[in-house]
C-alpha cells in the first residue's frame, strides 16, 4: 500500500505522526516535521499561484541546506517534476539540462546567481526565476521567502506510478547527458527499502532518539537525494545538511548534532583518515557509515574502521535504479569487496552480452529489475530501449554473484582493458596501488597501443607526508603483486585526481589527458 503513495502523501503521513520531531538540523535552526510541512506547502502554493501546473519541470540549483529540502518537497507537492542541477556544471551544460527538460521555473541560490543568469540568457522559455538568499532583485521574479508565504497548496491527485518526480541527468560519460526519469513510486520504493535494511529509527519530540543522517554528498545527486533526504523523511528520522567536503566541518556537524548515519564515497573516507585522534573522537554517535558511488578500496575500509570504530556498509546502484540496488546488511555478513545482496523487492542477475543469464561465479553485466527502476530516459526512446533486456535494466557494471546471493563488482564494462586479448580489471590494479604507503589515491585507465591493443596506465596522488613518489619503486611494488598483463606500462603522479561533485573519480578526464599527451586531441 505504501509503495503506491506519492512522495507528498508519504511525507505528510510521516509529518502527521512526528509533527514535533526534528526533521532537519542546522546550526541556525532545528526544523520540525511540522515546520517543514508548512514551509514546503507554502512553496507548492506559491508555484501554483505563479502558473506552474502538475507535470511541468522546475529546476533546483542549490547547495546542501534546508532550502534545498524545502524546495524539493515544495516542487513535488505542486505536482511538478524536480530537475536538480549539478553544482559543478558550467553555464552551457546547465542550459542544456534546463532546455532539454523543458524547465518552466528555476529556483537558484545566491551563490550561483552568475552561473544561473548566464544559463538563463539562452532560455527564454523559463518563465519563473526564484531567488534563494540574497540574489539581486533584477535577476529574479520573486524570492523563495515570498513564494513560501502562500498557505494552501493545490489539491492534487498524483499517480505515483506514472507521474515523474525527478529528472536526474547523468554525467554524460559518452555523448550527451541523459535525463533519467524517476517516478514517485520509484523513489518511495527505494527510500523505504533502504530504511528497512538499515533499520532506520524514527525520532521523538525531545530529539533524543532516532537516526540522524549526515548529508555532505551533494543533494542534487541520486545517492544523497534518496538516501540522505527521502529515506529519513519518510521514516521519521532527521537529516543534517553540510554544504561542502571539509573534514573539520563534517566532524563539527557530527559532534554538534549527534549524527548516527554517515553517507560517503570512497575518496571522502580516504580524506577523513587524515583527521587527528581528537577529531575522530567526535564520531562516537555514528553507528553506521554507508559507501557508494564507486568501488571502496579494501585498504581504505580497513583503515577507516580501525580508526573510527564504525562499520562501513558498501552498497551500489546507478541513478536509473533509484539509485540503491544492494547493500551489505548491518547485521552481516559483510563480505570484503562485495556490494551485498539486493534490497527487498529488487532482483539482480548477471547477463552475458546477448542477455543470457549467467550462473553463480560467472562474470557478466549486472542487470536489475524492481519497483525503483526508472521509467526511461527523458525524450530518448532508443537509448531507453538499448538500456534494457526486456524489463531488466542494464547497469553497465561487470560483476558476479556468489552462492549466498551477494554481488561483487569487478569494474565498469567501459573501463575494462583488453591487453593482448586478456581482460585486465582496473579495480584490481587500483587495490594494489592503494595499499602502497606512499599512495593516497589511484585510478587506472586503458590506453590504445599498436601492438597490445590496450595497455593499463596508472594515475596516482601522493599521501600527505609525501611530496614526490618514486614511480620506479611503485612499479616494482606492482610487479610483485600483479600479473605481467596487469602491470601498468606507465605511471603518472598528479596533484589531484579529477572528480565530480559527488567525489567520484572521473576516468574519462584521465583518458582525455592521455589523449592530449599522445597528440590525439588538440
Amino acid at each position: 500500500m505504501t509503495a503506491l503513495q506519492s512522495l507528498p502523501q508519504g511525507f505528510r503521513l510521516t509529518a502527521s505522526r512526528y509533527a514535533a520531531t526534528p526533521a532537519i538540523l542546522t546550526d541556525e535552526k532545528t526544523w520540525t516535521y511540522a515546520d517543514l510541512d508548512i514551509a514546503s506547502d507554502g512553496i507548492a502554493a506559491g508555484l501554483a499561484a505563479h502558473g506552474i501546473v502538475p507535470g511541468e519541470r522546475v529546476g533546483l540549483y542549490c547547495p546542501n541546506d534546508a532550502d534545498f529540502v524545502c524546495c524539493y518537497l515544495g516542487i513535488l507537492k505542486a505536482g511538478a517534476c524536480a530537475v536538480p542541477i549539478n553544482l559543478l556544471l558550467p553555464p552551457t551544460a546547465i542550459a542544456f539540462a534546463l532546455k532539454d527538460a523543458g524547465v518552466k521555473a528555476l529556483c537558484f541560490h545566491a551563490a550561483f546567481a552568475e552561473q544561473s543568469t548566464a544559463a538563463l540568457a539562452e532560455l527564454p522559455g523559463v518563465a519563473l526565476r526564484i531567488g534563494i538568499g540574497a540574489v539581486p532583485s533584477d535577476l529574479i521574479d520573486c524570492r523563495l521567502d515570498d513564494l513560501a508565504s502562500k498557505s494552501e497548496p493545490p489539491a492534487l491527485s498524483i499517480d505515483p506510478e506514472q507521474a515523474p518526480a525527478v529528472i536526474l541527468y547523468t554525467s554524460g560519460t559518452t555523448g550527451r547527458p541523459k535525463g533519467a526519469v524517476l517516478t514517485h513510486a520509484n523513489l518511495a520504493a527505494n527510500a523505504r527499502a533502504v530504511a528497512e535494511v538499515l533499520e532506520v529509527r524514527p525520532g521523538d519530540s525531545g530529539g533524543q532518539s532516532g537516526d540522524r543522517f549526515l548529508v555532505v554528498l551533494p543533494m542534487f545527486h541520486a545517492f544523497a537525494a534518496t538516501v540522505g533526504i527521502l529515506t529519513p523523511l519518510l521514516a521519521g528520522a532527521a537529516l543534517i545538511p553540510v554544504p561542502r567536503f571539509d573534514p573539520a566541518l563534517i566532524t563539527e556537524a557530527i559532534g554538534n548534532h549527534r549524527a548516527t548515519i554517515f553517507l560517503g564515497v570512497p575518496s571522502l573516507y580516504a580524506v577523513l583518515l587524515r583527521l587527528d585522534d581528537s577529531q575522530t573522537a567526535r564520531w562516537r554517535s555514528v553507528r553506521l557509515c554507508i559507501s557508494g558511488g564507486a568501488a571502496m578500496p579494501e585498504a581504505v575500509m580497513q583503515a577507516f574502521e580501525a580508526r573510527f570504530s564504525v562499520p562501513i556498509l558498501e552498497g551500489d546502484g546507478p541513478t536509473e535504479c533509484g539509485p540503491v540496488t544492494c547493500v551489505n546488511p548491518p547485521a552481516g555478513p559483510r563480505k570484503p569487496r562485495s556490494v551485498g545482496p539486493p534490497l527487498p523487492g529488487v532482483e539482480m542477475r548477471i547477463a552475458d552480452p546477448d542477455g543470457n543469464w549467467q550462473a553463480q561465479g560467472e562474470h557478466g553485466e549486472v542487470c536489475v529489475r524492481g519497483p525503483s527502476v526508472m521509467r526511461g530516459y527523458w525524450k530518448l526512446p532508443e537509448e531507453t530501449r538499448a538500456s534494457f533486456h526486456g524489463d531488466w535494466f542494464r547497469t553497465g557494471d561487470l560483476g558476479w554473484r556468489d552462492s549466498d546471493g551477494w554481488f561483487f563488482l569487478v569494474d565498469r564494462i567501459k573501463d575494462l582493458i583488453i591487453t593482448n586479448g586478456m581482460n585486465v580489471y582496473p579495480r584490481i590494479i587500483e587495490e594494489v596501488l592503494i595499499r602502497h604507503p606512499g599512495v593516497a589515491e589511484a585510478a587506472v585507465v586503458g590506453e590504445p597501443h599498436p601492438l597490445h591493443g590496450e595497455i593499463p596506465v596508472a594515475y596516482v596522488t601522493a599521501a600527505p607526508e609525501q611530496t614526490k613518489l618514486d614511480l620506479s619503486a611503485l612499479k616494482d611494488w606492482c610487479r610483485s603483486q600483479l600479473g605481467r598483463h596487469e602491470l601498468p606500462r606507465r605511471f603518472e603522479q598528479l596533484d589531484a585526481l579529477p572528480k565530480n561533485a559527488a567525489g567520484k573519480i572521473l576516468k574519462r578526464e584521465l583518458r582525455r589527458s592521455g589523449e592530449h599527451e599522445r597528440g590525439v586531441m588538440t
